[in-house]
């Protein structure tokens, strides 16, 4: 019991703690894209408001898109939970013998360029479509897969729906109260490092300063 509560309560917060970490860097490194999400969330609250509410996420499109641009290029994991196949199978051409193991490479799907154009660079308009609404991504993959970071299929992460949720809640209440600007002096680095998630070689420091007094 204690072992399985561990694996969910690390699944469910190193994870989400990783990719929120990775999105405050690109927003840190690329300030004006900070400073349009700024403007999409007091647009969407006004300026009396202390806190933004979890019904407020829902009209901010470029808040979803950071999101999902963070989480293709900067997945937690650059890969998935491993399968076996019970039999021979034949699968786009190629023959997976019994009990051979199957993985996907979720980093390289989401850096392909073949599907995203100039995959390594940081772009949430990518997401956006031309009336300025949020695209109608399909993240579970029921329709098509570009990017997986939470798995697919029958065994997709279960906590898809409340990580995404925390991370427009965080992202969005860090950017309303706080300006985010890097050290004097400092680059942010987007070098990688493999521990349980992918995490920052070089965690994040940065200069914050209330935006409201």
């Amino acid at each position: 019991m204690v072992t399985l509560a561990s694996e969910f309560i690390n699944a469910g917060t190193d994870t989400t703690s990783t990719a929120l970490q990775w999105i405050m860097a690109n927003l840190v490194k690329y300030p004006y894209i900070q400073d349009r999400l700024f403007l999409e969330i007091k647009g969407v609250v006004g300026d009396y408001v202390e806190e933004i509410e979890e019904e407020d996420l829902q009209k901010m499109p470029y808040l979803k898109a950071v999101i999902l641009e963070g989480l293709r290029r900067h997945p937690p994991a650059h890969f998935v939970v491993p399968h076996c196949v019970t039999e021979d199978t034949v699968l786009g051409g190629y023959l997976i013998p019994k009990n051979g193991m199957i993985n996907f490479m979720v980093a390289d799907m989401g850096w392909d360029p073949k599907v995203w154009e100039d995959p390594m660079a940081f772009m949430p308009e990518r997401f956006i479509n031309k009336a300025g609404g949020g695209e109608v991504f399909d993240i579970t993959g029921s329709r098509e897969i570009k990017m997986m970071p939470f798995g697919v299929g029958r065994r997709i992460c279960p906590g898809l729906g409340l990580a995404l949720l925390h991370l427009e809640y965080f992202v969005a209440n860090l950017i309303w109260k706080f300006e985010w600007k890097a050290m004097d002096g400092d680059e942010i680095s987007l070098e990688e490092k493999h521990e349980f998630t992918i995490v920052m070689k070089t965690p994040l420091m940065a200069h914050i300063s209330p935006r409201k007094s």
